[in-house]
């Protein structure tokens, strides 16, 4: 049976990674890594605060803090554990870094930037449509204790639209605007988060052309949508060719 570790056990995500682990009869949980916990339970295994316990996995799924991901992330590297990281915030230039950290053939990291499936398929769709459209906008709308904005997925969105259609016709910054009213920039595309109560994870894509505009939607409604995704990763982790691979695109 393949070993699961789970680091960042006792956030929401971490939580749902442990119960998505737990209730497969050919996975086994544990070790359970979470910095603050150590001695309590969860669906009946210690957590504990000793990174060196997570060798004793095959796998590790990700969901500490941004701040701490990549140095987790160079652990597990050298403990020889594949990785599946959840965590959010991943632009081109930390990806790159794990791509430095992540050297050899021992392990593969698996960098997910949603593990919904229908944002997957939101995340490719966009990706189709950009060549057909000058511009883009990305309205990503999430709880209101998220750590990052824009949102993992809206980053990753952005990169795909502006390496589609690299030459994005944007809306520009007028006097009248109050500051940051149109967004952020992100690789030339306008991204606007949305931090509110009641929301779990959304995010809508507008292209633009004369005459025309085309919506494409994903809506979260409850984090049970990123269980089989989870699943999905930790299963195939282990087969990707690359080293460090981004996204669930090519296990589906």
């Amino acid at each position: 049976m393949m070993r699961v570790a789970v680091s960042g056990a006792y956030g929401r995500m971490g939580q749902l990674a442990c119960a998505v682990v737990d209730a497969a009869p050919d996975l086994l949980l544990g070790p359970l890594y979470a910095p603050g916990h150590a001695g309590e339970e969860l669906f009946g295994q210690p957590v504990t605060d000793t990174a060196a316990r997570v060798a004793d996995a095959d796998v590790v799924v990700e969901f500490c803090t941004p701040g701490a991901v990549v140095d987790n992330l160079a652990k597990w590297h050298d403990m020889g554990v594949h990785a599946v990281v959840g965590t959010s915030g991943f632009d081109e230039a930390r990806v790159a870094k794990v791509i430095e950290i992540w050297t050899g053939e021992i392990s593969r990291c698996l960098i997910v930037p949603n593990f919904a499936i229908g944002a997957v398929l939101m995340m490719r769709f966009a990706e189709l449509a950009a060549p057909h459209f000058p511009a883009a906008e990305i309205i990503e709308l999430h709880h209101d204790r998220k750590a990052d904005a824009p949102s993992g997925t809206a980053l990753n969105t952005a990169e795909r639209i502006a390496a589609a259609q690299p030459n994005q016709v944007r809306s520009v910054e007028s006097a009248g605007a109050a500051e940051g009213a149109i967004g952020a920039e992100v690789n030339g595309v306008r991204v606007h988060s949305v931090r509110l109560p009641g929301i779990i994870a959304n995010q809508e894509v507008i292209f633009g052309a004369v005459g025309q505009t085309l919506t494409i939607r994903h809506d979260t409604t409850d984090r049970t949508a990123f269980g089989p995704g989870i699943e999905l990763a930790v299963r195939r982790v282990g087969s990707l060719g690359d080293r460090v691979t981004v996204g669930l695109d090519g296990l589906l």
